[in-house]
């Protein structure tokens, strides 16, 4: 098993930053890849990020130019960093793992997840 610890969503401006955080704690396996998702009101969980272990990083196409994740493998942490926020980005943050080193968009294939952040952008 493996606890996601996140942090950093709160209600932000238009335009502004935030940086989630997610912890790691309680894993047995050695390598694994972290991803962030989101899920707005009314609508469907969305894949936005995902660094795996060798250093590889996706992102869907909305958030592009504007987050970047990043990862701190000794200490079992990985950042969304969100720029540049709107309307649009307003949702529930979770992080997920899986236990290996492959990527993935599809939430289905993430083993752990995340209590989820509320990431809220207004005008």
């Amino acid at each position: 098993q493996v606890q996601l610890v996140e942090s950093g969503g709160e209600l932000v401006q238009t335009g502004g930053s935030l940086r989630l955080s997610c912890v790691a704690s309680g894993r047995t396996f050695s390598t694994y890849t972290m991803g962030w998702f989101r899920q707005a009101p009314g609508k469907e969980r969305e894949f936005v990020a995902t660094y795996t272990w060798s250093g590889v990083t996706d992102y869907t196409d909305s958030v592009k130019g504007r987050f970047t994740i990043s990862r701190d493998n000794a200490k079992n942490t990985v950042y969304l960093q969100m720029n540049s926020l709107k309307a649009e980005d307003t949702a529930v943050y979770y992080c997920a793992v899986r236990p290996d080193a492959y990527y993935t968009r599809r939430y289905q294939e993430y083993t752990y997840w995340g209590q989820g952040t509320q990431v809220t952008v207004s005008s």
